[in-house]
């Protein structure tokens, strides 16, 4: 096996519980939408008005090229974006702290999930400026977010998803606390973190999520920790303990949530879509480090972004 093949392999390997942020984000609300059928009214009721709480849509020029009708099972993507808003006291429009992007294809009955470093190094559209990825929320929200990965990944951006970190904490204490398996100890704002299996409240799973520059694997690593939190909130949300405390979820989902699928979207995506959200592959867009005036960026390799391209290209047909 060719070097170039096992590194790909190991980065799969290194990414594959990223698979869980898709069911987190979206799974949160269409587990529920599902349970709902069979525990009656008052919990679809609940569940539609959270799902109108979080709906805003978004204005972008050419949106019509971008369009797919969920009804005919057309495949499409979306964008997920982790911001910063909230946290530590923030109140301005924020960062996206974290960014992926997920294809879906029921035809297939498979999905893809890729992670890209926050600090890539890209034109940010509609701002006319070279700047970290993540800074184009900072800049025009999720519709500038939208057209800059669009722009640098070469494919339709249809939806998107964010969720600001204070609400990653109010997640955490709505199910109830999370466990998660942290791989080398760290100390972090005055909490030590120990190695192994621990147990954390809201407070803590965001400074857990938060520690970069101790990490060995810098913003990767901090990404992992990430996922961990997201797969341990969708762990919690899909037991039964998760659906006796579906009202201060969806309390916290509808306050720190926002997205461009309505409730009817939901639906349709929990019915004709299912299956392919149970075959999720995952993937690691990644680049090289390098300083421009003082500041940290990462470098994409066009033979590496060919690659992510061509992957969700095959994924949206």
């Amino acid at each position: 096996m060719s070097e170039e093949k096992k590194r790909k392999r190991q980065d799969v390997k290194r990414v594959s519980r990223s698979k869980k942020i898709l069911l987190a984000l979206v799974g949160v609300l269409l587990t529920i939408i599902l349970a709902i059928v069979v525990i009656g009214a008052k919990m679809y009721y609940d569940v539609k008005n959270t799902a109108d709480d979080a709906y805003e849509t978004v204005k972008r020029s050419g949106f019509e090229k971008r369009q797919v009708n969920l009804s005919e099972q057309d495949p499409f993507s979306i964008l997920l974006l982790g911001v910063d808003t909230g946290a530590l006291g923030r109140t301005e429009q924020g960062r996206s702290d974290t960014m992926m992007v997920a294809t879906v294809n029921p035809s297939t009955d498979e999905s893809l999930l890729v992670s890209l470093p926050r600090d890539t190094y890209a034109e940010i559209v509609g701002h006319n400026t070279q700047d970290k990825i993540n800074h184009a929320y900072a800049f025009g929200g999720a519709a500038m977010s939208m057209d800059t990965v669009e722009k640098l990944l070469d494919i339709p951006i249809s939806h998107y998803i964010t969720i600001n970190m204070e609400g990653i904490e109010a997640l955490v204490d709505a199910v109830g606390g999370i466990e998660v398996n942290n791989p080398f100890e760290f100390t972090y704002e005055g909490t030590t973190f120990s190695k192994g299996n621990q147990q954390l409240d809201g407070e803590l799973a965001l400074k857990y999520s938060r520690m970069r520059y101790d990490d060995p694997n810098g913003d990767y690593g901090r990404q992992a920790r990430q996922r961990q939190i997201i797969s341990g909130i969708a762990k919690k949300v899909l037991s039964t303990k998760g659906l006796t405390n579906y009202q201060s979820i969806l309390t916290t989902m509808g306050e720190n949530v926002k997205t461009d699928l309505s409730f009817t979207d939901m639906r349709t995506l929990m019915g004709d879509y299912r299956a392919a959200f149970g075959d999720i592959k995952s993937d690691q867009m990644k680049g090289e480090g390098f300083m421009q005036d003082g500041v940290s960026y990462q470098r994409i390799d066009p033979t590496e972004l060919k690659r992510v391209q061509d992957e969700l290209k095959k994924q949206l047909e």
